[in-house]
């Protein structure tokens, strides 16, 4: 009800009642407020904060969400034993964090986070495939020829080779890695990526040479469980440019072969500094309007260092050597 003074006085017979009813006005009041304001009052109580209380007194801030599952596609620790579960078509590229990897970053890297790295954060330009990560898979084989592949590189000059499955293959990304692989008798091989193995090759799968897999296990296996991680191998060879069949001056296709370390990116020099070329599938940078072509080439490992090359002639299919090649991690 509205306070006296906000109506009209009452007749003076009337006066005591109303000094009653406004006495037991007053006293109800003042327990409702004991009660409201005690510590884990009603249900309906509000903490000095503003956010609402549960009815024992606790506050009914929402919960914090656990942390998500961990992927089955997440890498896992290079020393881990080959799984000894029975193969699967379905095989998945499991993961946790491996060891730190002892490669440093040029200035070319991305720019460093404040959180402790793992082995994969020195290779700030890796894609799927990092260093200092070992994955699970399983490994078939195939007749590799002379070790040519999607890659388009070429003859190889041995056949320790491997068609790399589509996801982790990534638009050639994988092309021209080393990997160590790893059966779960204890036997190794390395291999260079030159191929691709589309479906149903699963994430996590290599499709070995031949001659590679002998190196694991008898080709009456068929397919084998495996682990397998990146290498930056020991290597003489220096890396070669070729233009792709076709190229001109006006449009060109260019290939880094022979390098070490997979490789991020290849640039063309132009007056305004340097330009990215967009990778395909079958390992070619392409300049679809002629920039760069025949101009110097900048290329990047997935390590962020950069090699540059001088200004090479537009000879289509021709290999011609650069004598520069990355550092080894």
């Amino acid at each position: 009800m509205a306070a006296p003074t906000h109506r009209r006085p009452f007749r003076v017979r009337r006066r005591t009642a109303v000094v009653s009813v406004a006495a037991v006005a007053v006293a109800v009041l003042v327990v409702s407020l004991v009660v409201a304001l005690r510590p884990g009052g009603g249900a309906g109580s509000v903490r000095a904060d503003g956010k609402p209380v549960a009815a024992d007194g606790r506050g009914s801030d929402a919960p914090t969400p656990s942390k998500p599952k961990q992927s089955s596609a997440s890498p896992t620790a290079p020393t881990a034993p080959a799984s000894t579960a029975s193969s699967s078509a379905a095989a998945t590229a499991t993961a946790s964090p491996a060891a730190r990897s002892s490669a440093t970053r040029s200035s070319a890297g991305g720019a460093p986070g404040s959180a402790p790295r793992s082995g994969s954060d020195s290779a700030p330009l890796a894609g799927r495939i990092k260093p200092g990560v070992g994955y699970e898979g399983v490994a078939t084989h195939y007749d590799a020829a002379d070790g040519d592949g999607a890659c388009t590189y070429g003859p190889s000059p041995d056949l320790m080779v491997a068609a790399m499955n589509t996801a982790d293959y990534e638009t050639s990304k994988a092309c021209g890695a080393y990997l160590l692989v790893r059966a779960g008798g204890g036997a190794s091989v390395t291999v260079r990526v030159t191929n691709e193995c589309p479906a149903p090759c699963a994430a996590g799968q290599l499709d070995l040479s031949e001659q590679a897999f002998a190196k694991l296990a008898a080709l009456s296996a068929g397919r084998i469980q495996i682990t397998w991680s990146l290498l930056s191998p020991d290597t003489s060879d220096t890396v070669s440019i070729r233009y792709k069949t076709g190229s001109t001056r006006y449009w060109c296709g260019i290939q880094a072969i022979g390098h070490r370390n997979p490789l991020a990116r290849l640039e063309v020099g132009t007056g305004g500094g340097w330009t990215s070329l967009t990778r395909t599938e079958y390992n070619y940078f392409l300049s679809p309007d002629g920039t760069g072509c025949g101009g110097p080439i900048r290329l990047t490992d997935i390590y962020g260092e950069q090699l540059t090359v001088d200004a090479l002639a537009v000879r289509p299919d021709t290999v011609q050597q650069t004598g520069v090649q990355f550092a080894r991690h």
